[in-house]
This record gives structure tokens, C-alpha cells and sequence, in this order.
């Protein structure tokens, strides 16, 4: 189903389990610009393919700024009950629901992060961006290490997306945002541990969790869509807690997304087996 293979890529069938090392030679055969990462969070071990490619970034930006925010709740900069006042122009297209909402409703800068996230809100993503600047975000990706991740524009810049700029990521350093946050090292203890809640809050869960969440089985996860651009990376935990990342440019939405259910559940199954055996 996801390229040529003398076997089965699903190991028996859909839902069986497979290994990330068999996921990351499968994610290879697929059309497009592919990445992707897994690492057990017990071992340390990992299995990717691609996973430091830059690559468009679409909605996955908002993780990089999720943890600006917290910086500068940290720092002092920023008070999560401070109040905005949502305008007419500050309206952008779905995803999201503040487009939706009437001019002058008040909102606080936590909700405006959490919508970012849950809801992958897109006004409130801009309004983030205007508060802190687009440069400060980057300089903060530069602080933790990270050279890819990058805010080049705003969300829905047509001028800006014209002379080619976007936004850019990469599974691995996704990975790494999420590994700081799981250890309760980006920012602080309890900061990591508020933009986790964020995180499994989501309210988008059709790729990694589409399986998982009937199962009961928590995932923390930020996804990210545009054309031809698929994307959703995050942490899943049970006995044996992994990242996944998932990355695709220039690739089959629908298969890729296939991919992303069916390897999420494998790779799940995989862990449960290996560490509880």
C-alpha cells in the first residue's frame, strides 16, 4: 500500500505491530519530501528518516510559538490573564474559532495560546506573533539550539509568501522541543508540564491519535496542514512513552495521513510488546 516491499508493510495486517526502524524504511518509499522521527523515551534509542530536512512548516510553527510564550511568562514579559480585545482585522481564515467570533470579545493571552494550539487557531496565532515579534521568536529557536525552525511570515501573508518566504521546521528539532518538554526542561518543571497539557488537549486527531485515543491512550501533539503539506508530531505515552514526528512537503495528503494512522498504531503496538514483555 506505501510502496513496493516483498512484505506486507503492516507486519500481518492493519494494527499489527511495527518496529520504528521498519516505519522509517517505509516512510522512504513515499511520494513527496518525507521526515521522520521516533525515539523511545526510556532507551533513548531512535529510528528516523530525513528527520533534519527543512521543510514548509505550516501549523507546526506554533510549537515554536507555544514556548516563546512560556519564556516570556518566565521572564516576566508576559501575564497569561492580560486581555486583548479581538478586532475585525485581526480575523484570519480557519483553522480556528476567533474568525467566528464578534468584534470586542475579550480574550486573554492564555486563551490565545491554548486556541493556538487546540484549535490550531490561526488569528490568535498572528496576534501572538505581532505581541512578540517574529524575530524574537527565532532568536529564542537560536537560544535552545535549534538552526531550521524559523518564523519567516505571518499566517495567511500573500505578499510575503509570493517572494517565497515560509515557515520552517523539521521533525528533529520538533522532537527536540517535545523530549525538553517530556523531561521538563523547556522553560521550567512547570512550565513543560502546562504546555503538555496544552498539547494533549488537542482537539485535531486524525493522523497519530486517529487509532490511539479509542484505545485510551494519551497523545500530546500539534498537526499542521496546507497544500500538498501534511504534518503532526508529538508524544505518545502509555507504559512506554515515544515521540513521533510525522513531516510532509510536496506529498500524497491522503496516503501520508494513511501512514500516519496506521504506523502510529504499529509502532505503538511495538513498544507495548518490547518493553512489557
Amino acid at each position: 500500500m506505501y510502496g513496493d516491499s516483498s512484505r506486507s508493510l503492516i507486519c500481518g495486517g492493519a494494527g499489527a505491530a511495527i518496529s520504528p526502524q521498519e516505519a522509517a524504511a517505509a516512510a522512504s518509499r513515499l511520494p513527496g519530501r518525507i521526515s521522520f522521527y521516533c525515539k523511545d523515551l526510556q532507551t533513548g534509542s531512535t529510528a528516523s528518516f530525513r528527520a533534519e530536512e527543512s521543510l514548509c512548516a505550516a501549523s507546526v510553527i506554533k510549537l515554536a510559538v507555544l514556548t516563546e510564550a512560556f519564556f516570556r511568562i518566565e521572564e516576566g514579559f508576559l501575564d497569561p490573564h492580560e486581555e486583548y480585545v479581538l478586532r475585525a482585522e485581526d480575523k484570519l481564515p480557519s483553522c480556528g474559532a476567533f474568525t467566528y467570533m464578534h468584534e470586542g470579545l475579550r480574550v486573554t493571552m492564555e486563551d490565545l495560546y491554548t486556541a493556538m494550539i487546540i484549535h490550531s487557531d490561526n488569528t490568535a496565532t498572528n496576534i501572538l506573533l505581532h505581541r512578540f515579534g517574529m524575530e524574537a521568536v527565532n532568536r529564542r529557536m537560536r537560544s535552545l539550539g535549534l538552526s531550521i525552525t524559523t518564523v519567516n511570515r505571518l499566517l495567511f501573508d500573500g505578499e510575503a509568501a509570493a517572494r517565497g518566504l515560509e515557515n520552517q521546521i523539521s521533525a528533529g528539532e520538533m522532537a527536540f522541543l517535545l523530549e525538553k518538554m517530556y523531561k521538563g526542561e523547556l522553560v521550567s518543571p512547570k512550565a513543560s508540564k502546562e504546555m503538555l497539557q496544552i498539547l494533549k488537549n488537542q482537539r485535531l486527531n486524525g493522523k497519530i491519535p486517529f487509532f490511539l485515543h479509542g484505545m485510551g491512550v494519551p497523545v500530546a501533539h500539534k498537526t499542521g496542514e496546507d497544500d500538498g503539506i501534511t504534518h503532526d508530531v508529538g508524544i505518545v505515552y502509555g507504559s512506554s512513552p515515544f515521540i513521533l514526528c510525522f513531516c510532509g512537503n510536496n506529498t500524497d495528503v491522503p496516503l501520508f495521513e494513511r501512514f500516519m494512522q496506521d504506523m502510529s498504531l504499529g509502532i505503538y503496538r511495538w513498544f507495548q510488546g518490547t518493553h512489557n514483555a
